[in-house]
């Protein structure tokens, strides 16, 4: 392969065409060549960022194109494997959007895939390409922090939507499904840790569709407290409390769009520091990332065995709630 990636887009989805194509399009070592869809006017606007768009009408035509390298997979959740796979199969490296599987086994499955193939397989779990992520974790393990005693995190939006696919229980959707990864990643990726026990889970329900989600759980060094909610007005925060400061990260999960992304870190004496990230988008740095791990085998930040991390603590909270 060249030392440019092709990538083609399974799927035009509102959240492709805002913030992936785009990132795709612009990001150093890639190029958007192709999009699957049926519909046409859906279409216009990904050849609207990239003029030169090959559209193909089924994602078996798209997965068939001899000159796609690379294919990012935003369909619903419940469909991720299945695709990941097919695309895996016709030789293609995969980004697939969160939660890459709806249970830790499934993606035991997609890493025996990964090792069979030598191709990429990742999930497209974008903030711990974001500066904001890689300088929270670089201060926690130079110990700023002292030792840790607590986290907590919460991620919430107000969606009632019953068309939206967040709201439909058969295809994934879910608020820990849809958020519930980016508190509990977001933790795993600071800390090195994982959790030993849930100690309680409260979830809320609309029908079969879990809506609010409020848990404790216990990791070896500290106790942490996590809420997500699709049914709460907007709001985003991860904290990491130690003996020795206090670290708050603001627009933790969507920065920009949601708010500035900063760290605020405070002193056991009071004293305090600020970092700002004001212009890095995480999409690019993703793509980017992941180009440079395709081209010339660069580590990818979110390898398969990270994001069964994070899926097998939600598997632990659904447990507990049963």
């Amino acid at each position: 392969m060249s030392n440019l990636v092709k990538w083609g887009i399974l799927g035009a989805s509102t959240f492709a065409k805002k913030h992936m194509a785009p990132a795709i399009h612009l990001a150093p070592g890639g190029q958007l060549v192709a999009l699957a869809t049926s519909d046409m006017v859906k279409a216009e606007d990904f050849v609207g960022i990239a003029p030169d768009l090959r559209v193909h009408d089924s994602y078996d035509a798209l997965l068939a194109d001899p000159d796609i390298d690379a294919v990012y997979i935003p369909l619903p959740n419940h469909l991720h494997v299945e695709w990941a796979t097919k695309a895996a199969e016709a030789g293609k490296h995969v980004l697939c959007e969160k939660p890459i599987a709806l249970e830790a086994g499934d993606i035991d499955e997609l890493i025996a895939l990964r090792d069979r193939t030598g191709l990429l397989i990742a999930e497209a779990y974008m903030i711990v390409h974001h500066p904001q992520w890689i300088k929270a974790r670089e201060l926690f393990r130079e110990g700023v922090l002292g030792q840790i005693r607590r986290v907590s995190g919460v991620f919430s939006y107000n969606n009632t939507d019953p068309s939206n696919i967040r709201n439909r229980r058969n295809i994934g959707g879910g608020g820990l499904r849809d958020i519930g990864v980016y508190i509990f990643g977001a933790t795993r990726f600071v800390s090195g840790e994982e959790p030993e026990l849930i100690l309680s889970s409260r979830i809320d329900w609309d029908g079969d569709v879990d809506t609010t989600a409020h848990l404790t759980a216990q990791f070896p060094s500290f106790h942490y407290t996590g809420m997500v909610s699709m049914r709460l007005a907007p709001f985003q925060e991860m904290v990491f409390h130690g003996d020795n400061g206090l670290m708050r990260l603001s627009a933790p999960f969507n920065a920009g769009s949601y708010g500035e992304a900063r760290i605020d870190l405070s002193g056991a004496d009071q004293s305090s520091q600020v970092w700002r990230f004001t212009a890095d988008n995480q999409y690019l740095r993703q793509v980017e990332a992941f180009n440079a791990a395709v081209t010339q085998g660069a580590d990818f930040a979110c390898p398969l065995e990270f994001s069964r991390g994070t899926q097998a603590m939600m598997d632990m909270v659904f447990d507990a709630e049963r």
